[in-house]
């Protein structure tokens, strides 16, 4: 039974997503969720937060920035929640596992929190805070339902996240991601491709596999092979038009995975492997149990399967003990490995990981001065990686709100099927204009570190069943009374 959170169905929401994919992908879910109750989405805002009856803030955990904008907002919250009786906040996430207690003592006018684990109890707990006048805490610590299995409201009507797993097996002693979300569960490859192929049936032609280890997929049932059988599954779902899956492991990454994305048509070549650390000191510090060869060699084995593959990375800087030698080790290893871009990230001490409390933490201005040499690095080596393509010919799959200049500039965005961000020249023929969805082939006229320019025509234009889902879900809505007579719809 669907829970109604107020009689009225023109209460709004409002739902604020930190942190990673997966958290994307369950706001995607409590959205969902929280239209089956009734509620509608909030109107745009141009501040981070929209004028609503519902603010729903999903939290991570991973880095100590997200705390301070979280509190942050919340004491923003509170001048407006008084200001607007019957408005509700909510508090989600891996921030709200961790932090049940603190998050209420600190905002008590906060009404409900939640963990990462009932999602779907969301609707219940609003309408009992409204009803009772209390905050209402709830955190399980087994996972109830997949996120995938429940509601959802899409911002993209062509691209789509899939879970394949949830939790975490490893033990990184700067992560404290596996005691959020528990241990690896993995759902049956079944039900997954199912999913896909309902996505696919509404237009959807671009999945994004979701895991905290992605490709250690059927551990849970005994299957070592499962993730490469199951992306070798995908290639058979037709009208699919690309795949791509995210974050991988280096310890668990075998040729069979590396096998199966050469030789399906659809999965991209892309991949992203976090690094961590060039130093394998630092690794073992870190519980990675990988070393900085065997990494290496699995980005020689994908780019001898995909030449053409682009290959990104997560690297911290300043991990405690952490020395010089140890930074020139990263360092050599970006040189090495050639990475199309990555995400890098200062290390911050979290509370109830093991590197919390280790010696020897580097100091801020050392921690700074390294991310700077390394961010620097990684830009100039993802420029002349992208000057490479100046001249080339490649496949966009357009897309909506991947170009904030787009407008002031005359372009639309897209990515290629290697993940690369491509700014492209619009068209003045409104025949050849793209719809986000479409594809096209365009040639590369310019290139900057952290995209591609496409000045030149556009080719091959092929409009897609993701583009006409994307035309049907912005049309306006007929007004009016109708006669009753069968309407003719996009597919």
């Amino acid at each position: 039974m669907t829970t109604q959170i107020t009689p009225s169905a023109s209460r709004t929401y409002q739902v604020i997503t930190y942190g990673c994919q997966m958290n994307v992908h369950d706001s995607e879910r409590i959205a969902g969720l929280l239209e089956e109750a009734g509620l509608v989405a909030a109107p745009p805002s141009s501040g981070e937060v929209a004028d609503a009856d519902v603010v729903v803030f999903n939290t991570c955990a991973v880095r100590e920035n997200a705390d301070n904008r979280l509190y942050g907002n919340l004491g923003h919250m509170a001048r407006i929640k008084r200001e607007r009786p019957g408005m509700q906040i909510a508090v989600g996430g891996c921030m709200a596992q961790k932090d049940r207690d603190l998050i209420t003592a600190k905002a008590p006018w906060v009404d409900v929190v939640f963990g990462t684990n009932n999602l779907g109890s969301l609707p219940v707990l609003l309408e009992r805070a409204r009803i009772t006048e209390q905050a209402q805490v709830e955190i399980k610590e087994a996972l109830q339902t997949f996120p995938s299995n429940l509601p959802t409201r899409r911002d993209s009507a062509y691209a789509a996240w899939v879970s394949v797993s949830v939790g975490c097996n490893n033990t990184c002693t700067f992560c404290i991601v596996p005691s959020l979300r528990g241990k690896e569960t993995d759902r049956r490859p079944g039900e997954i491709l199912r999913e896909i192929e309902m996505l696919v049936g509404d237009g959807v032609q671009e999945i994004t596999l979701l895991g905290q280890n992605v490709n250690t997929y059927g551990v849970e049932f005994g299957d070592r092979t499962a993730f490469a059988q199951l992306l070798r599954s995908c290639g058979e779902i037709d009208g699919l038009e690309r795949v791509r899956f995210t974050s991988p492991h280096p310890a668990s990454f075998t040729n069979d995975v590396i096998e199966a994305m050469a030789e399906t048509h659809n999965i991209m070549p892309s991949l992203h492997m976090p690094l961590q650390s060039g130093s394998d000191k630092v690794l073992r510090a870190m519980r990675r149990s990988y070393r900085h060869d065997r990494f290496l060699r699995i980005l020689d084995d994908v780019r001898s399967a995909m030449p053409h593959a682009a290959i990104t990375t997560d690297i911290i800087v300043g991990f405690p003990g952490e020395t010089d030698e140890d930074f020139e080790e990263t360092l050599d290893v970006v040189r090495r490995a050639r990475f199309s871009a990555a995400f890098t990230f200062q290390y911050s001490i979290r509370p109830g990981t093991p590197a919390a409390t280790m010696p020897d933490q580097v100091p801020a201005e050392v921690v700074q001065e390294r991310y700077e040499r390394l961010v620097a690095e990684i830009e100039q080596i993802a420029w002349d990686e992208n000057k490479a393509l100046v001249g080339s010919t490649v496949e966009v799959l357009f897309a909506a709100g991947e170009g904030r200049k787009d407008h002031r500039t005359a372009r639309v965005s897209g990515r290629a099927r290697d993940n690369r961000l491509i700014h492209v020249a619009i068209p003045d023929d409104t025949a050849l204009q793209p719809r986000p969805g479409d594809i096209a082939e365009v040639q590369i006229t310019h290139a900057a570190p952290h995209h591609l320019v496409a000045d030149a025509p556009i080719r091959s234009l092929r409009r897609t069943r993701g583009g006409d889902a994307w035309q049907a879900a912005h049309q306006p809505r007929p007004t009016g009374i109708g006669l009753g007579l069968p309407a003719i719809q996009v597919p």
